[in-house]
């Protein structure tokens, strides 16, 4: 209903200023200050005055007189405060945000005829996901979720570097040496904790051998990658076989949180149809190119970047970016959008990405990049593991632990009478534990950079996820214990009439507004400020106004309809942020 009743404020503006004969350019909606008793306002007052020739205050009192609220179904009163012009909302408002509410779906938009390719993650297949990296699979599987609730049909890709220096590096290592050359156990019983051995085993030797072993090493490496460019059949085997093995287990990782995939795009994919090759000809015509230090690069100093981007060597292999042009071309002809999830050491690349696909004949306002800056390792009982840094499997694993104990304190203080088996304490554990990390790491604005605080993450009392995620438990708990669901039928919106039952429809009836403009921005750290708005909304309602006993039927059953529109809302918000919503806590 907030949509609605944001456009009805639009039209109604609209209309007051065109009566008045003035401009109709900006309306200055926004959320209102907290001491106005207003679900909207309007500053135009500010803009208006110079046209008005009066105070802001006297012209917004003007353009309120020229509304007249009777022509709209949602807008209320219309009333000024200063130069504010504040719009109430009605009954018929209240009434069908809690009949709305009541979907299991509240919050999805309606279906959009545009499709959007959403790309996050992409680590290098070199070994165990980095907890550095963890902002990535989070970031980009929520910023997927805003998407598909906002009605946009997305897919979820993995662009898998199976064809670069590193990965021929690895294939060589993996060949060259065997078990008994390695100097350690696997981290953990899964392929890509093996496979790693291999690889650091094969840098560490590249970087301690003499000269002549180190150059008939290179050889070894430089032949792996011109069988790759030249479309070898065997050389593709040998490196699928590392590539694949590695991303296996990197996949059994990233399900933890759950972060899965509709595509893994393999690099070499674009080499074999000949599509990079095909860019690689189009950049040397361009009047950008130049070949300079024994290599094929572009002047982009007309897009006001400073380094020139290489897109082919000397000897006429390509690079990662070659063939990742190749790879957006090959986006553009089979979505409408494109979305890439980018760590902020990539900035400068992102940029000379956007050039070039203009300078090649593509749209780039079609590529949306989302920049993140990385997440500082947390304080705590994980250490690296005989130097390989702390895995995102470790902060997991830790979360889950720390989120069991909180759970097993807590038991005491509990005031439903389900009793929680060891199966249930574990599930809650496995949903708190990983919807804090979630949650801690998707609810700060991407550019900002993070440290990782446990305390904070699992506070219960304060705004984390386990304070929203028991908002959902504790709507679940009182409607198990109603006699029945409630249906649209028993709303009686006159009979949720306290502030704290106005404030809480309020809240649930910007869900689908705040999802739109999440989408809009790709910025779903906004859907995690709306779970903590909309808990503390019901926190309040909760400690106010009693359900299941309240004073009347008609109350009763209003407020358990409150209660599951709540439960939605929380629900659904919680699932576009990648975090459960248990039942019981």
């Amino acid at each position: 209903m907030f949509r609605a009743f944001r456009a009805e404020v639009a039209d109604a503006l609209t209309a007051g200023l065109e009566s008045l004969a003035l401009p109709t350019g900006d309306l200055g909606i926004e959320e209102p200050p907290e001491d106005l008793d207003a679900t909207l306002a309007s500053s135009v007052a500010f803009r208006l005055a110079g046209e008005l020739e009066t105070a802001p205050p006297q012209a917004a009192a003007e353009l309120a007189a020229a509304i007249d609220s009777a022509d709209y179904e949602y807008i209320g009163a219309v009333t000024t405060k200063g130069p504010y012009i504040n719009f109430r909302t009605t009954d018929r408002y209240r009434q069908e945000t809690v009949e709305a509410a009541q979907a299991d779906d509240y919050g999805h938009l309606p279906e959009r005829d545009e499709s959007v390719v959403v790309e996050h993650t992409s680590a290098n297949p070199t070994g165990p996901v980095h907890v550095g990296r963890a902002r990535n699979p989070i970031l980009g599987d929520a910023v997927a979720n805003t998407l598909e609730m906002a009605g946009y049909d997305v897919e979820r890709h993995y662009y898998v570097n199976d064809a670069g220096r590193q990965m021929a590096v690895f294939t060589w290592a993996y060949e060259k040496f065997d078990e008994s050359d390695l100097d350690s156990e696997p981290a953990r019983d899964r392929a890509e904790y093996d496979l790693v051995r291999y690889y650091r085993k094969g840098n560490s030797f590249l970087e301690a051998a003499d000269e002549a072993t180190a150059e008939a090493a290179e050889d070894e490496i430089a032949a792996i990658m011109q069988g790759l460019e030249a479309g070898d059949e065997d050389t593709y085997e040998r490196v699928g076989e590392v590539v694949d093995t590695v991303l296996g287990g990197m996949k059994d990782c990233l399900a933890r949180l759950p972060a899965e995939f509709d595509e893994f795009v393999k690099e070499t994919r674009f080499m074999r149809d000949g599509s990079t090759d095909d860019v690689a000809a189009r950049l040397k015509d361009s009047e950008y190119a130049v070949y300079d230090e024994e290599a094929w690069q572009l002047e982009l100093d007309a897009f006001d970047i400073d380094k020139n981007l290489v897109f082919l060597r000397s000897d006429e292999t390509s690079l990662y970016t070659t063939r990742d042009l190749a790879h957006h071309e090959w986006k553009f002809d089979n979505f409408d959008r494109a979305v890439t999830v980018l760590g902020e050491d990539h900035k400068l690349q992102a940029r000379q990405l956007q050039a070039t696909l203009d300078i090649l004949g593509n749209d780039p306002d079609r590529l949306e990049d989302v920049i993140y800056s990385y997440v500082n390792l947390p304080e705590g009982k994980m250490s690296t593991r005989r130097g390989t840094g702390v895995m995102l499997d470790d902060l997991l694993d830790e979360a889950i632990d720390r989120a069991r104990e909180e759970v097993e304190d807590r038991l005491g203080d509990r005031i439903r009478d389900d009793d929680l088996d060891e199966d249930d304490i574990e599930r809650i554990a496995h949903q708190v534990g990983i919807g804090a990390v979630r949650y801690d790491i998707v609810s700060k604005q991407p550019t900002k950079g993070i440290t990782f605080k446990w305390d904070e993450a699992l506070d219960f009392e304060a705004q984390s996820a386990p304070y929203v995620q028991y908002v959902h438990a504790r709507c679940c708990g009182i409607l198990d214990e109603a006699d029945g669901e409630p249906t649209a039928e028993d709303i009686d919106s006159s009979a949720l009439s306290t502030p704290e039952e106005a404030a809480l429809i309020d809240a649930i009836a910007r869900f689908p507004a705040v999802i739109e403009d999440a989408a809009d921005e790709c910025k779903p750290h906004r859907v995690a400020t709306y779970t903590r708005e909309v808990a503390d909304a019901f926190n309040a309602f909760y400690r106010s106004c009693p359900v299941l006993s309240a004073d009347t039927a008609a109350t009763r059953r209003s407020r358990l309809a409150l209660v599951a529109a709540a439960q939605h809302a929380v629900a659904n918000a919680l699932a576009v942020l990648g975090v459960e919503a248990p039942d019981s806590m």
